[in-house]
């Protein structure tokens, strides 16, 4: 599947491993891979930070291979998960840094359509995440509120 606003195809991507168990050189427990978690999560780190922490630092490669959940499910039992998708907030962060600059330069012709473009993505991906029920019905982005939603 194409990119929605660019021409390129998006071929490459990390392949997981066929076998969903745990390697046997990690020696990590589920107990100790959930604890760390829900340390990190209360730091303010994001489910994907989280990811790339613990597989860079501590050396898990696959959370939901030791534990048997993914992160963001194991936050959302200890009731640590974002409000708001990550991917969604981070597009609603980018779309009001992007105002913020059209308010210093108000010529930028590019940049306002490309605010364009980043607010589609994101009534896209709210029209998603209301349709599977992560988002309530009644939620709506307006740009007017997105910098409350960010902060």
């Amino acid at each position: 599947m194409g990119r929605m606003h660019s021409k390129g195809k998006g071929k490459s991507s990390s392949a997981l491993p066929y076998k969903r168990t745990a390697p046997s050189w990690c020696k990590a427990t589920a107990t100790e891979v959930t604890e760390q978690i829900t340390k990190l999560a209360r730091k303010g780190m994001t489910p994907s930070q989280i990811g790339v922490l613990l597989r860079d630092s501590n050396g898990i490669p696959q959370v939901s291979s030791i534990t048997g959940s993914k992160i963001l499910r194991i936050l959302k039992g200890t009731g640590l998960a974002p409000e708001l998708p990550e991917d969604l907030y981070f597009l609603i962060k980018k779309a009001v840094s992007i105002r913020k600059h059209l308010e210093r330069n108000r010529k930028d012709k590019d940049g306002k359509f490309r605010l364009i473009l980043v607010e589609s993505r994101i009534h896209r991906l709210a029209r998603y995440y209301k349709r599977v029920r992560k988002l309530p019905p009644n939620w709506k982005y307006e740009s007017a509120t997105a910098s409350t939603l960010v902060s």
